[in-house]
């Protein structure tokens, strides 16, 4: 058989799906069964599983098999928000009066006389004073950036993306969660950067997994989120941030430490007990909405003319007006407030969902905007996501977090963020009693 036989296999089994042959939901056959079957080697079917993966057709779930899927955008990351009544996929935390506050914080930018500075083209250092502020604003107990360590971008996502082409070069390597973030897997392929995913515990990443990895891979920087991870809530403890600061002295690596969620904890970021080995990543979008996003990165001195140059080159700078907005919002509370605020609001969904989903297998932080929950034997992610969605309930599958294809457990992430607390109780209580019944229960072909 030749090199690409494998290719025109997986065509084959392409078509078959789109004829609707195999439907969404079908279980492909054991890889071996399948060689068997199509009269080729065992390591033939694995590249044809191996691509048709890649190409977001299947799903795979650990322990059950590989399975056509639903919908092939979530092989990779969520796509923009789908308008479902109950959002459970997208995690914005929105207040009820939040736009009111924002917009007495911004009289007067409408001002022709300060509308003009706003409307200026903005520079990767921005200014003296937006530094300042945000030095301040960012600070958490024992840890305050130099102002002259930020940087600043239009968004987290871009922070991302500046941060890696700095110190990963293209072909390089990164190793990051296991479960991670799903839109650093499609920034990471734009930029030519190899994700190498790293074993977790209830603690985060295990060291031991950065060190085989590192030994196998050569990694260049490793990217975590240290303080209520997405997707898992977990909070890293402080004897496992020292066992890993530690080990990336000793390794010599950069890391990427993303800390949206880090303004629900108290924890410091590992910035503050490394600060020449982290780039710290921050935004505005949780803390305050999404339409005013300003992203921050705090760089180390030696890495910070590399990551200015990276957001020229790519065009991630932020707007002139961002800057001016952020700036009113963070100088005079209103930012701060807002964070405040969405912390206890954080606290009393987690509550409602502990109420509700009492009895299920949840794994979570009383401090977080998300949940995991791991789904009954009965249910499988893809299916349970295709059921909730003709209930007009969005959620996100295990696979879109999994940095490996195919090595996704069998579970969902639960965004409690933007629902009002109403449609919020109503989902939660669709989705107990969802569970509790079996799939055959739920026509997921219509």
């Amino acid at each position: 058989m030749s090199r690409f036989e494998y290719l025109k296999l997986a065509d084959v089994v392409a078509a078959e799906i789109a004829s609707g042959a195999l439907k969404a939901g079908d279980r492909l056959p054991p890889q071996r069964h399948f060689a068997y079957e199509r009269k080729i080697a065992v390591s033939t079917a694995s590249r044809v599983y191996t691509e048709l993966l890649r190409r977001g057709l299947v799903v795979g779930e650990v322990g059950r098999g590989t399975f056509v899927s639903g919908e092939a955008r979530r092989a990779t990351a969520p796509n923009e928000p789908r308008g479902a009544r109950i959002d459970l996929e997208f995690n914005y935390p929105l207040l009820p009066h939040q736009a009111t506050m924002i917009a007495k914080s911004l009289e007067g930018l409408e001002r022709p006389e300060v509308l003009e500075g706003a409307l200026r083209p903005a520079t990767s250092f921005g200014t003296r004073a937006a530094r300042t502020i945000s030095a301040e604003f960012l600070a958490r107990k024992s840890w305050t950036p130099n102002p002259d360590q930020i940087v600043f971008t239009a968004n987290g996502r871009q922070c991302i993306a500046a941060a890696l082409a700095a110190v990963v070069p293209p072909g390089g390597r990164c190793g990051v969660e296991a479960l991670t973030y799903p839109f650093v897997k499609g920034i990471a392929a734009r930029l030519g950067v190899t994700l190498v995913p790293l074993a977790m515990d209830e603690h985060g990443v295990r060291p031991d997994a950065v060190q085989k990895a590192h030994r196998e891979a050569h990694l260049k920087a490793i990217y975590i989120q240290p303080t209520i991870q997405n997707p898992l809530s977990i909070t890293m403890p402080t004897e496992r941030r020292g066992e890993l600061l530690r080990l990336v002295e000793k390794l010599d690596l950069t890391v990427i430490e993303d800390a949206v969620y880090g303004f629900l904890d108290d924890e410091v970021p590992l910035a503050a007990l490394a600060p020449d080995r982290c780039i710290v990543l921050d935004s505005l979008s949780k803390k305050v909405a999404p339409g005013l996003a300003l992203g921050f990165l705090v760089s180390p001195p030696r890495l910070r003319e590399s990551i200015m140059a990276a957001v020229r080159s790519g065009g991630w700078i932020a707007s002139g007006y961002a800057f001016a907005a952020g700036q009113r919002l963070m100088a005079d509370g209103t930012a701060a407030e807002l964070s405040r605020l969405k912390r206890i609001d954080a606290g009393r969904r987690q509550q409602m969902a502990a109420k509700h989903l009492s009895g299920f297998e949840v794994q979570t932080n009383a401090k977080s905007y998300h949940l995991w929950l791991t789904l009954p034997p009965h249910w499988r992610s893809q299916t349970l996501v295709a059921a909730a969605a003709r209930r007009d309930i969005a959620l996100t599958p295990s696979t879109t977090f999994a940095a490996t294809p195919g090595h996704a457990p069998n579970a969902v992430r639960l965004a409690l963020a933007a629902p009002p607390m109403e449609q919020l109780d109503i989902g939660l209580r669709t989705l107990a009693g969802m569970l509790s019944a079996t799939e055959e229960d739920f026509d997921t072909t219509e």
